[in-house]
């Protein structure tokens, strides 16, 4: 088997250690694995599969002799490194916004639009995590019955700004049995102007408001989504709330088609589709929650019900652990992806 020289840049954050033990357990055919990050990570010794390795500071010469180089940290460091990897020869999956609209940067979530890593240059995009959950469920209802619309409101889980939103919920859960009063540090982001209890609330305020008073977060719906189906026709809305569950996304999906789609017709292509776990029996009290999906590597459905409002209309139930499909796992199958097209 052919193995391959890896780096992997934001080694020590969450979603980074996430990949790394991703990795390990898929059995990835890893020649050499490199860790990097900032200069205040730098030194910093990690354990991966009993071998000890030190984190090194990134540069443009970290990449020399990498084959794939997955890039875990944020827009800023993908934009100031991903040319240089590229220009090593390396092929960059990178996690963060900065290239998933980019006309010449697949935007790929494997079980769906794989084809498109076919026309890749040495980088392909992650989506966010929430459009991965999403377009998981909606791909093969869109090719069964073709979307008009839809509907998406987000429950996303604190974990999805980082490790200081756990501590600060974790902080705010003593404070209420400490009989103290609840303070904020993290929401709805540590850049925010004002802080608000994230226990016992929901905010729905994720990233910055852009035009017409929708987020950041909100518009990476729409257009990744309508990217990664290949369909700008599709008409999208988004909210997205942040709610007091530390880990795995919860999506209420309200979709309209343009051919007849009957719920059980739905259920048996969701039963059919990759990725997909159909978890659906209101009778035994069966539906998706993120108590049942943290740690698990597919996108649970439930609730599937027609809309009667419109001819053709479906409403599910998506729940996904956002950091590992959501983030570490789909990149993963990208590069396992790219290997079986011998496209490394």
């Amino acid at each position: 088997m052919k193995t391959y020289n890896v780096a992997v840049l934001g080694a020590t954050g969450a979603v980074g250690q996430e990949l790394m033990d991703i990795l390990l357990e898929r059995r990835f055919p890893i020649k050499s694995l490199k860790l990097l990050a900032s200069a205040r990570s730098a030194g910093r010794v990690m354990e991966i599969g009993g071998e000890r390795l030190v984190v090194e500071e990134v540069s443009p010469e970290s990449f020399a002799g990498v084959d794939l180089a997955f890039f875990m940290a944020g827009g800023a460091v993908s934009e100031r490194f991903a040319q240089a990897a590229r220009d090593h020869g390396a092929v960059v999956i990178d996690n963060s916004s900065a290239f998933r609209l980019d006309e010449d940067v697949p935007l790929v979530v494997p079980e769906v639009n794989g084809d498109d890593l076919e026309k890749h240059q040495g980088l392909i995009a992650n989506p966010n995590c929430s459009t991965t959950i999403a377009v998981i469920a909606l791909a093969p209802l869109h090719a069964a019955a073709g979307i008009k619309r839809v509907v998406v409101s987000t429950y996303q889980a604190v974990s999805g700004i980082g490790a200081a939103a756990i501590d600060d919920l974790n902080r705010q859960v003593a404070q209420y049995h400490g009989g103290e009063e609840i303070t904020a540090e993290t929401f709805p982001s540590p850049s925010a102007a004002k802080k608000y209890p994230m226990l016992f609330n929901l905010i729905p305020h994720i990233d910055v408001f852009e035009e017409g008073g929708y987020t950041k977060e909100e518009w990476k719906m729409v257009r990744e989504t309508q990217k990664i189906l290949n369909d700008d026709s599709i008409e999208i809305t988004a909210t997205t709330v942040r709610v007091p569950v530390i880990r795995s996304h919860s999506e209420s999906i309200n979709v309209e088609f343009h051919k007849l789609l009957t719920a059980d017709a739905a259920r048996e292509i969701l039963e059919k589709a990759p990725g997909i776990k159909v978890y659906d029996d209101p009778a035994e009290q069966e539906y998706p929650m993120p108590i049942l999906t943290t740690g698990d590597d597919l996108v649970w459905v439930g609730r599937i019900r027609e809309d009667f409002t419109v001819s053709s209309g479906l409403n599910l139930w998506v729940v996904g652990d956002q950091i590992r499909k959501g983030a570490a796992l789909n990149t993963v199958q990208i590069a396992e992806e790219l290997i079986k097209r011998d496209l490394v």
